[in-house]
């Protein structure tokens, strides 16, 4: 009978991850995998991002490839400025559009609106406003409710807020910038762009560079979860080295590479290592990591394909 592959899931508060499988033992034998006439499936191990409605489906994907994963919280966030944040929001008539690149962001306008007054101003007057320029988004994850992100995992939906959205097809931020760029739109007031405090330069140095006015303002602050380093070691105790890993998010290699060189020892470079989408997949190799497998696009689906041809 077929064992399927085991996987266990590292959350990073987000879609930011890493998936590991067992390697050969000493004697030469491997651990429980699976025979089909063209595929053997170690067992193997998935840290991802963490709990949500998102990582569910997430999880349900990987089942469907026979992958199977757990979730172990990476990242931890907290809100901040939102009032700050709120009277930018009160004032569209000071933007000419709104960009979104994180389903974090999204939730900041959504705890923003849990004020009485701030969701009466919202649903008579300023949605309205916001909804009759463009507002951006760099993925799925940030514009519907379980379409996965490579960034970002605990998915909230712009319609959520009342928001329509375009762009999601990009997928990363240089392709939004490109987006953006093809709409040659003349910009009279900048682009409100809400952010966490790990975000990433390239689409503010993309749109300066093509005289884009970009306002940025940081909602949610991104660090460490507390847990990690802790869930890392037990898993390294249960299960030894793993032979491959998948990286969800630039923020999941920040956070977990220390941990996993120091587990690994010298044993580093015998792990394949995979990548959700290519900004994580740059990350990755920024820090020296050899990229295996990056996900042809950022979704469970085309993950799980990926990791699963990694494999063979």
């Amino acid at each position: 009978m077929c064992r399927l592959p085991k996987f266990s899931s590292c959350q990073l508060g987000e879609w930011r991850a890493l998936q590991l499988s067992p390697r050969k033992q000493n004697g030469g034998s491997e651990g429980p995998y699976c025979d089909s006439p063209t595929l053997r499936c170690p067992n193997s191990m998935k840290l991802a991002g963490a709990k949500s409605n998102s990582s569910q489906s997430n999880s349900l994907e990987f089942s469907s490839h026979g992958l199977e994963a757990a979730l172990i919280p990476v990242l931890s966030f907290a809100f901040v400025s939102l009032e700050c944040f709120f009277k930018k929001l009160s004032h569209p008539e000071n933007y000419d559009s709104l960009i979104f690149t994180s389903p974090r962001a999204v939730e900041a306008v959504k705890l923003c609106l849990e004020t009485a007054g701030n969701k009466e101003a919202w649903e008579t007057l300023l949605r309205e406003k916001w909804n009759s320029k463009p507002i951006y988004v760099v993925g799925k994850a940030t514009s519907a409710l379980g379409s996965p992100c490579p960034e970002e995992l605990t998915i909230l939906r712009v319609d959520e807020v009342g928001l329509s959205s375009e762009g999601e097809g990009s997928g990363n931020a240089e392709n939004l910038a490109d987006y953006i760029f093809s709409k040659q739109t003349s910009y009279s007031a900048p682009i409100l762009f809400p952010c966490g405090s790990l975000k990433r330069e390239v689409l503010p140095k993309r749109l300066h560079e093509n005289q884009v006015p970009l306002e940025t303002i940081t909602v949610y602050q991104t660090a460490q979860h507390p847990n990690l380093q802790a869930a890392l070691e037990d898993y390294f105790a249960k299960e030894g080295i793993p032979a491959s890993i998948v990286f969800f998010s630039p923020s999941g290699v920040k956070f977990c590479l220390q941990f996993l060189q120091k587990l690994s020892s010298d044993q580093l470079h015998n792990i394949k290592f995979a990548a959700i989408g290519s900004t994580t997949a740059e990350a990755m190799v920024a820090e020296g990591i050899h990229v295996s497998c990056t996900a042809q696009t950022p979704t469970p689906k085309d993950l799980a394909m990926g990791i699963k041809i990694m494999q063979q």
